[in-house]
């Protein structure tokens, strides 16, 4: 395992129920590999949910008071991805989020999308065909090749169902090349994956994966030269000041990027806050080296090729209820066996997921 640098090694710790990772502490035992479902948050994240929790149920809370949640989470969230804070909208959901991009796309623009992307990035803009927006699907092998002739393409640089990668620098000089705005799903890829993406258009992503965070929070960052979407879901939280935006007109949205903000998840965004704060303080190539370090230590010994990511899809078909009876957390998409390692995994669980497919 030497692949693995000491570094790394320092910042992990393997002991029954409770791990730590990068200076933070997870309640898990071995097998949890499912990361790119539902993340498992710190147990400092856990805590700061269960404390608001607590006050909530004793009516010791104020609504106000998660204002600074949200703020903080955003910041976070643009640090992650290398965007200012200014173009980054709170959301709910990525399919909310990239709605508002779709449908403020001109009459009759075509969308490139990859087959077998993640619904939440296609069906937003499949949803225009009255307004005549066309979506076409190609392979990957092919997205770059098809770029020339369509207004937008949307992608996700991480693939849910496989793990596969697009390359954001040849993706961004061939669309600026041809003129093609870029929208791009951050899901499967912030949190593990170094980010500098302020040249993409629209960068989206959830909080409920590699971000650690509870479901119910998105971004969307609006990059400096793309559109700000038109606020279909405009609400008092999207006002320039929302306590002062609570009732009746005149119509008086935030300016930036907020105007996109849907009425915030409170205790979600406690929990993304907290997540957050600490993932954006990390070393994130120390991160991907670890995330990918286990990846390919189980390719190896799979006889599969290099992963670039820490999503691995296993063909064999019996897998996924092999694993599950030796008690391993992963899914099955696309009809293939899907684990993911994060900052939390350690060889423990690659040895695990082995000696479960060889029993």
């Amino acid at each position: 395992m030497s692949f693995v640098s000491d570094y790394v090694l320092a910042r992990l710790k393997y002991s029954s129920g409770m791990r730590e990772a990068f200076g933070a502490e997870f309640e898990l035992t071995a097998g949890y590999l499912n990361t790119a479902s539902i993340g498992v948050p710190p147990v400092f994240a856990a805590d700061a949910l269960s404390e608001v929790v607590g006050r909530w149920r004793g009516g010791r809370i104020e609504a106000t008071e998660f204002d600074d949640s949200v703020a903080s989470a955003r910041r976070d969230f643009a640090r992650l991805v290398g965007v200012n804070p200014d173009r980054v909208a709170a959301g709910g959901s990525v399919g909310q989020l990239v709605g508002s991009v779709a449908a403020g796309l001109p009459e009759g623009s075509r969308v490139l999308v990859v087959q077998g992307e993640f619904t939440s990035v296609v069906f937003p803009f499949a949803v225009q065909h009255d307004r005549g927006v066309r979506v076409t699907e190609v392979v990957p092998e092919r997205l770059f090749d098809a770029l020339p002739g369509h207004d937008v393409v949307a992608v996700s640089l991480v693939q849910s169902g496989d793990g596969a990668v697009i390359d954001p620098a040849r993706l961004r000089e061939l669309a600026e090349e041809h003129g093609v705005r870029v929208l791009l799903d951050v899901s499967q890829a912030a949190g593990w994956m170094p980010l500098e993406l302020d040249w993409a258009d629209w960068v989206v992503g959830c909080g409920y994966k590699w971000l650690l965070s509870p479901r119910g929070v998105a971004w969307l960052a609006v990059g400096s030269r793309a559109f700000l979407p038109r606020p279909h879901g405009a609400n008092w939280y999207a006002g320039r000041d929302p306590w002062q935006s609570l009732y009746g007109l005149p119509l008086r949205l935030a300016d930036d990027a907020r105007s996109l903000d849907s009425s915030p998840d409170w205790f979600a965004q406690v929990g993304a806050a907290a997540a957050l704060r600490w993932l954006a303080g990390l070393d994130l190539a120390a991160v991907r080296e670890h995330c990918l370090g286990l990846a390919s230590a189980l390719c190896s010994e799979l006889g599969m090729s290099e992963p670039r990511s820490p999503v691995v899809s296993l063909e064999t078909p019996e897998a996924a209820s092999r694993l599950r009876t030796a008690g391993v957390r992963c899914a099955v998409r696309d009809g293939r066996t899907r684990v993911s390692f994060h900052l939390y995994n350690t060889f423990e669980d690659v040895r695990v997921l082995l000696d479960a497919l060889r029993g």
